[in-house]
């Protein structure tokens, strides 16, 4: 079972098109309108993968008089650390995690990139302040990762990862020399 979409609230539609359009390379697939009784609510969504799910949606909400200033930052908003809460869409490879890289980079973007072990990550952040991530398996799960996911899951005092994940950070400055 796959993920039909995530939805959230942003600011500026015009800017968080651009951004997931442009810079993430997602296709805005479908728009619906939701009146209110003194104006109306944007729902957009774009495609992350197929165009039948695997979507991702974005409320406008300047339409509505009665929307009021809000915060959209799902970390430091809350109080948590950045990249606490974030959103992972998948990359094929290597390759095409490096693809997207220098397309974060050449738009400006400081990139974290994380290889964790069982999985390589790069992430940066949308105009809202929400941690995006796209990330490829470098591994498949085994019976014995499942049962040490159990264990750990409910232990009262869990050891830490055996692994350090490598974390470099990539900015456009650097990527200049």
């Amino acid at each position: 079972m796959g993920v039909s979409h995530i939805a959230l609230a942003v600011k500026d539609m015009a800017t968080t098109h651009a951004f997931y359009t442009d810079v993430m390379g997602f296709d805005l697939v479908k728009v619906e309108i939701a009146p209110k009784e003194e104006g109306f609510r944007r729902h957009a969504f774009y495609s992350t993968g197929s165009a039948t799910d695997q979507l991702i949606a974005f409320w406008d909400l300047g339409g509505d008089p009665s929307a009021t200033e809000f915060k959209t930052d799902i970390c430091r908003d809350l109080g948590l650390d950045w990249g606490t809460n974030h959103i992972a869409f998948q990359a094929s490879g290597p390759d095409d995690l490096e693809k997207k890289k220098q397309r974060w980079i050449d738009n400006g973007l400081t990139v974290v990139e994380i290889d964790h072990g069982w999985i390589h990550s790069i992430y940066t952040d949308d105009p809202d302040g929400i941690t995006v991530e796209f990330a490829y398996m470098t591994r498949s799960f085994s019976d014995a990762d499942a049962t040490e996911a159990l264990e750990l899951l409910f232990a009262d005092d869990p050891p830490p990862s055996k692994d350090v994940p490598d974390v470099s950070f990539h900015t456009p400055e650097t990527q200049e020399a």
